[in-house]
């Protein structure tokens, strides 16, 4: 399985890369939207982390940049931002999120699922 990490936040990202790689699931990571696009150019990711807001291409853009170059890419959102709207307003009702701070074992579960969504 083949994951990008994408957070603005450099010391959180090498973080959650490095616990993610303590449990037997190795992650690249991309410090922005625009460094993600390029990694996603060459190499076919099956999963992404995404933080929701990033200065440049923010999260929901860079879902639709990775969709277009990866359609069978899975997502997952990150954020620190609030509440999230989940009432169906918008087109990201389907899309999963998860809170910062984030629980290293919340992620591993919901990567798992996302990626193998049959063996629930």
């Amino acid at each position: 399985m083949k994951i990008i990490l994408v957070d603005d936040e450099k010391k959180f990202v090498n973080m959650l890369a490095k616990r993610l790689s303590l449990r037997k699931l190795n992650a690249d990571v991309a410090y922005s939207g625009e460094e993600a696009v390029e990694k996603a150019a060459r190499i076919p990711y099956d999963l992404a982390v995404l933080d929701l807001k990033m200065p440049g291409i923010s999260g929901f853009a860079l879902k639709r940049k990775l969709l277009e170059m990866l359609p069978e890419i899975k997502l997952i959102f990150v954020t620190g931002h609030g509440a999230i709207d989940k009432n169906g307003n918008h087109d990201h009702s389907d899309d999963i999120f998860l809170a910062k701070p984030l629980n290293i074992d919340t992620l591993i579960k919901t990567i798992h699922q996302t990626i193998h969504p049959d063996k629930q």
